[in-house]
């Protein structure tokens, strides 16, 4: 499975920026779709998935701001920031699991488009 983000750009503080993730295996069956991030020197965190049933979930530091959605036409997953702040700074990338045979679950990862808010 390839997993392709783009959408990532310098945006000011209090500005928007729509993040895309293009799948080649249909988004609608993996067990989860979701957005991670890293910011420089910091770990990997989850920023917002949505579960094949259609339930989004996201952390307190971006409940409000962020939505994750999916678009049948362009089997893609969308992640809407608004009211961006400089923390939101990081690579933003695009994951997906599938299951397989079992209970077998194959994790995928797309590249990473960077995001940069500056205040």
């Amino acid at each position: 499975v390839q997993l392709q983000a783009s959408g990532g750009g310098l945006v000011q503080a209090g500005g928007s920026l729509r993040l895309s993730c293009a799948a080649s295996r249909s988004i609608f069956s993996a067990d989860t779709m979701a957005w991670c991030r890293q910011a420089p020197g910091k770990v990997r965190e989850l920023v917002a998935e949505i579960t094949s049933g259609g339930l989004t979930s996201y952390p307190d530091s971006v409940k409000g701001r962020f939505t994750i959605s999916r678009d049948s036409a362009s089997n893609t997953v969308n992640l809407q920031m608004n009211s961006l702040k400089p923390e939101d700074t990081g690579a933003y990338y695009c994951n997906g699991v599938w299951h397989g045979k079992g209970w077998d679950r194959y994790n995928y990862w797309g590249q990473g488009t960077l995001v940069t808010v500056s205040s």
